[in-house]
């Protein structure tokens, strides 16, 4: 029998271990990596390619809404679970919109991942009853499935999350630069560019906007 692949993403060790070893009791399924932030989870999926990923949204370096987008792109085949403590309707409709094909409450049981995993692999979306419903809600007037609700998040690109990520866990310029391999003038232009679509004037303002999104985590 083949295992369908999975990858863990999660910046928390005790949840990666936990989840492993759940999943290692079922005869179908293999955890083929673990990622502790989003950009090694991109980094891993390329690498790895595997069928699944279980991915937390609040990560450092690369949160998991974005880090989906990423991987994607470069692995469309790949399906995506989002396991997380956030299911705000604003988390659910920016999950939907970045192609995830699964939502999971960080309290579901052991047997409902194992089921999402099973579903999402057959390319069914599964998602808890209670995110389902506000699904059902958010979209009971759209012509199809996938139509999302604009929030104030989907202004912004994919780079400009990056950075403003970036920017709320306290990185200077030239670090973003450093870390995302642009220039120092292009971290600068983005910076301008959030500040303008967002109508926020500071670093610290964009701060509590990253933590209200649930991009960083209020430590």
């Amino acid at each position: 029998m083949k295992k369908t692949t999975v990858l863990l993403a999660d910046d928390h060790t005790v949840v990666r271990q936990g989840l492993n070893s759940l999943l290692s009791c079922e005869d179908d399924i293999e955890v083929v990596g673990e990622a502790e932030n989003g950009r090694q989870a991109v980094e891993l999926a390329r690498s790895l390619s595997p069928a699944v990923v279980v991915m937390d949204i609040s990560m450092p370096m690369l949160n998991g809404i974005e880090a989906t987008r990423q991987i994607l792109q470069h692995l469309p085949s790949a399906k995506i679970i989002i396991l997380s403590a956030h299911v705000s309707e604003d988390h659910i409709g920016q999950v939907v919109a970045a192609g995830a094909s699964g939502y999971l409450a960080k309290m579901t049981s052991s047997q409902n991942l194992a089921k999402a995993i099973r579903e999402v692999r057959k390319g069914n979306p599964f998602f808890e009853s209670s995110i389902a419903k506000r699904i059902h809600y958010q979209y009971q007037k759209a012509p199809a499935y996938g139509k999302v609700v604009k929030t104030t998040t989907s202004k912004l690109t994919s780079r400009e999350m990056e950075v403003l990520q970036l920017v709320a866990e306290g990185m200077a310029n030239k670090q973003i630069a450093d870390e995302l391999k642009i220039s120092i003038k292009t971290v600068e232009k983005h910076r301008h560019q959030l500040k303008k679509k967002l109508h926020i004037q500071d670093t610290a303002g964009l701060t509590r906007y990253a933590i209200t999104q649930g991009i960083i985590e209020n430590d």
